[in-house]
């Protein structure tokens, strides 16, 4: 009974933040870290932190690989795949119906305005998570200097699984030198990117949808415009859809809550209808639980060891600079998009710093809600 109200609590803690979590990879890992440190004590921050650090460098979306990693600390195995699911059930049907009537009439109905002040009301909610993260990640003047430096890079546009990498395994040596260790450290083993080749496919069946899903799924890193370079490819270029409609599939993956990875629910329908949709979604979702699965009895011993403990404290920093990169990014996009000041985005912006850095006991699923609701309001205006 006991691991069975265990594994119901995972359920509706990742099927609530499925059903809330927008604004990206960033805002979900900071939503995430309310619900399963702050609030239900699951593990430490520390902890919290090592996970970022290592689902980093494996291929897939980062937030919904987190939802795994925090079900497995929280109820086991079993745990694993109930958070995963639980926080991609949402955003699966959601973008199910919506390709549903995407084919059926042609369009979609005008969701854009409700749509409009979420974004902004996430920045705070990030902001909140990278102070919090960032305080235990950053734990000396040398981590402080990797961190400093990787939002340089990330800025400028250096790929992020390289700077994650070369982070790691310059703080690991650094670390080890300073530390004299007489033991000889624990090899790394690089990784590697399958490049599986293109599908060659004369003939789009479901089985032909999961199969190249499942090859996006596992080679996967970045956002939301990586997977649009991907499908363009696969999909596009081989003439099974146009380029608008792979733009339209990508935009409701952006508005949708939860993992941006749904696209692939609503392109599978596009091409082979249901059953499309049931494919895309499995291929995609697949590797993810399959990686979490190897990945995550391999922390804690990276954690004792004191070699690999240099490394995951040095990709932690580097997380967090990303993270600060993508902040920055966001910050530009919605108060400034296209260089245009947006003074709406930078009321709502406010409010929900005051909300969550003076306020503070305001939880962020009501921020989120609030947001929306604020943004369609000044919307009309």
């Amino acid at each position: 009974m006991k691991g069975e109200s265990k594994l119901l609590e995972v359920a509706k803690v990742f099927f609530k933040l499925g059903c809330f979590a927008f604004g990206g990879p960033a805002a979900h890992i900071a939503m995430m870290e309310e619900e399963v440190v702050n609030k239900r004590k699951w593990m430490t921050r520390q902890h919290y932190l090592d996970l970022i650090g290592a689902t980093n460098l494996i291929p897939g979306p980062n937030s919904t690989e987190m939802t795994m990693h925090c079900g497995h600390e929280r109820a086991g195995f079993q745990g694993l795949f109930i958070a995963g699911i639980s926080f991609i059930f949402p955003a699966v049907i959601t973008t199910g119906l919506l390709a549903f009537i995407y084919v059926e009439y042609g369009n979609l109905p005008n969701i854009k305005p409700f749509f409009y002040g979420i974004k902004p009301a996430v920045l705070a909610v990030i902001a909140s998570a990278i102070l919090k993260l960032g305080k235990k990640a950053i734990k000396g003047w040398e981590l402080a200097m990797f961190c400093a430096f990787v939002l340089v890079l990330s800025i400028i546009g250096i790929n992020e699984i390289l700077v994650l990498l070369g982070t790691g395994v310059l703080g690991a040596f650094y670390f080890y030198t300073k530390n004299k260790i007489v033991d000889s450290p624990k090899s790394i083993a690089p990784l590697f990117l399958l490049n599986m080749g293109s599908a060659g496919l004369t003939k789009l069946t479901s089985l032909n949808v999961f199969l190249t899903f499942l090859k996006v799924g596992s080679i996967l890193y970045g956002s939301g415009y990586v997977l649009f370079a991907y499908l363009k490819v696969e999909l596009v270029e081989t003439g099974f859809m146009s380029n608008q409609e792979l733009l339209d599939a990508i935009a409701i993956g952006q508005f949708t809550p939860g993992p941006v990875l749904s696209t692939a629910t609503f392109i599978g329908y596009q091409l082979t209808g249901l059953w499309g949709a049931v494919a895309a979604s499995v291929g995609i979702f697949l590797p993810s639980f399959l990686f979490v699965l190897i990945l995550n009895p391999l922390i804690p011993k990276m954690q004792k060891s004191t070699f690999l403990r240099g490394f995951l404290d040095s990709v932690n920093v580097a997380a967090v600079g990303i993270m600060i990169a993508v902040l920055i990014t966001m910050v530009k996009d919605t108060i400034f998009p296209a260089f245009i000041f947006d003074w709406r985005a930078l009321i709502i912006a406010i409010l929900s710093v005051l909300l969550v850095f003076v306020v503070k006991k305001v939880n962020v699923m009501w921020i989120i809600v609030g947001g929306a609701a604020l943004g369609y309001l000044l919307h009309l205006i």
